[in-house]
């Protein structure tokens, strides 16, 4: 990120600083059931503190109307916690560019944190509008964008607001991106990469750049049985996407051109449906029985998973191996997990999403090099798309 500020770059004292976070955390009863992403951008808030700037703090939380105040999507509860973090006071506005806002972030002293009220609660927020960014921009002398998370957005408080204000990326985007990139740019090898999830449509530019950079490439999640497909294996009732069963057949040829090791799951935990009670077996997916799906890999597959992992120097995981979330259909991606943890000379990076809550579930995040914060953002990454938020960014 040579040619992108760092706000080690800039003189912040006095100046009234708009950082875009992503505060978008997990709400119950009104109140953070997980502050995991609010404790990744203390570096960056902790720094604005400590060089004397008046910090206001944008992000969004769920996925409101964008008709106005909704109490469930409140960012009122982040700022709570937020403020119990840092041990001091922080000043909460009811509104976003409304007067509340305007107020507050004028009364603001050197040190002082602001955070303001949902972004998403305006629709030109996600709409990128010329007058919400002058409104946004016309709060704060200077813009530090620190949400790799949303960067994969277009929206006014990721890019356009960017363009009015002397702009700098926060520790968090710094990171983000240099690791991911420096992975997929120069990995140690073996380099092995691990890709889970449901749909092979929603991976497909994941997986072909990742034929381009990897040694091996591990397969799980439902997408496998397209692959398997691909290969005339039956999959019975199994999640498969008959329109991308060519495609698949198409990488998994480009693997053996580009010399890449493919593996794809030998055995399976299947059942007549997703349920936590329902009559499991394992199966070989030679044997996939008509009326059953597959919904984890199975015992020889994790094996041979983890023993690939276990010779790696350089590990990119996204998705799960199946359905984790019950315990029928769990012990596949913990059994990855664990390798990956196990595996304590490998650089380790966690590509967001379902692997970070898995990683958390089995109690191995701090055996992983780097958990990233932005499932999406993350796989653009991967993929060699442009981040608006990050270009937003470029001198």
């Amino acid at each position: 990120m040579a040619d992108i500020k760092s706000i080690d770059d800039a003189d912040l004292a006095g100046k009234k600083v708009l950082v875009r976070v992503d505060f978008n955390v997990p709400l119950k009863n009104g109140e953070v059931t997980d502050d995991t992403r609010i404790r990744a951008a203390l570096p960056t808030i902790q720094k604005l503190i400590d060089s004397r700037a008046r910090v206001i703090l944008v992000s969004h939380l769920g996925r409101p109307k964008g008709k106005g105040f909704e109490a469930d999507f409140s960012l009122k509860p982040a700022a709570q916690r937020l403020s119990e973090i840092l041990a001091m006071p922080v000043v909460f506005a009811s509104d976003t560019v409304g007067g509340d806002a305007k107020e507050k972030a004028a009364a603001l002293k050197d040190g002082n944190v602001l955070v303001l009220e949902n972004l998403r609660f305006d629709s030109r927020e996600k709409s990128n509008d010329a007058d919400f960014c002058r409104e946004l921009a016309n709060l704060a002398d200077v813009y530090v964008n620190d949400a790799f998370g949303t960067a994969h957005r277009a929206h006014a408080s990721t890019a356009g607001v960017a363009k009015l204000l002397p702009a700098y990326a926060g520790y968090l985007m710094q990171k983000e991106v240099e690791t991911i990139t420096g992975m997929l740019d120069a990995p140690k090898r073996p380099f092995v990469a691990i890709l889970g999830g449901s749909k092979v449509s929603d991976k497909i530019k994941v997986i072909d750049s990742l034929l381009d950079k990897a040694d091996t490439l591990i397969i799980g999640g439902a997408m496998c049985f397209t692959f398997l497909l691909a290969q005339g294996k039956d999959v019975g009732s199994s999640l498969k996407e008959d329109d991308w069963v060519d495609r698949a057949a198409q990488m998994i040829e480009k693997a053996k051109t580009n010399g890449v090791k493919l593996l794809l799951p030998q055995d399976v935990v299947a059942a007549g449906a997703i349920d936590e009670n329902a009559e499991c077996e394992v199966v070989s997916v030679d044997d996939i029985p008509s009326d059953m799906m597959g919904l984890d890999i199975g015992p020889v597959t994790s094996r041979v998973y983890s023993e690939a992992i276990a010779q790696a120097s350089s590990v990119f995981w996204n998705g799960p191996m199946g359905v984790f979330e019950m315990e029928p259909f769990a012990a596949g991606t913990k059994a990855v997990a664990q390798a990956v943890a196990d595996n304590a000379l490998a650089d380790t990076i966690i590509g967001g999403g379902d692997s970070v809550a898995a990683v958390n579930k089995f109690n191995l995040a701090d055996k992983m090099t780097f958990i990233s914060t932005g499932g999406g953002a993350s796989m653009e990454l991967v993929q060699g798309e442009a981040l608006p938020g990050v270009e937003a960014l470029r001198r």
